[in-house]
């Protein structure tokens, strides 16, 4: 891929879900803040249990995202496409990565530092509190989804093999961002 530039990397941003409130000024604080990474086809970009040191946001490409399983092989939760943000629940929980995202193809994301983030929000940067408040949304949206799956497995109960294959779909669900 070419290089990208900064208008290019603005407009997709505007166009992104968690940066369309931001105006340009905005914008460009939290740019100077992003790194460009491209990632080879199968690049682990965080491993289940790491720090939680940033988040992503996916220009072009995609990323799968998986959870360790006790019981076998680690469990394919989703794709990840253009725009979708990952690892933001590092930003605000500091807690370790909940998944493994790996590159499928070859892959450019945005990364934010948590450090770099946090002076932003040290310095009651504005672009970051709105982002804050965006992450805030989207886990939000997750958990109404997941509490939505689980009162659909909790009406199942005495079928087993329905509740098992509806308990999946909730966990499947859970760790989309990490």
């Amino acid at each position: 891929m070419n290089t990208i530039t900064l208008e290019q990397i603005i407009t997709f941003l505007l166009e992104a879900p968690m940066f369309g409130d931001l105006d340009p000024a905005q914008l460009s604080e939290i740019v100077h803040i992003m790194q460009v990474r491209r990632v080879r086809d199968g690049h682990v970009i965080f491993k289940e249990g790491d720090p939680g040191d940033a988040w992503y946001v996916i220009f072009d490409g995609a990323a799968n995202v998986t959870k360790n399983d006790e019981t076998g092989p680690p469990k394919a939760l989703l794709t990840l496409g253009p725009r979708a943000c990952f690892g933001e629940m590092a930003i605000l929980d500091h807690s370790p990565r909940s998944a493994t995202v790996t590159a499928l193809g070859e892959t450019t994301v945005f990364r934010f530092s948590r450090s770099d983030f946090e002076d932003l929000l040290a310095a009651d940067n504005l672009a970051a509190y709105k982002l804050v408040y965006e992450m805030a949304k989207v886990l939000a949206t997750r958990a109404r989804a997941t509490t939505q799956r689980l009162a659909e497995a909790l009406s199942v109960r005495e079928k087993p093999h329905v509740l098992r294959d509806t308990t999946e779909k909730v966990v499947e669900g859970q760790s989309v961002s990490e």
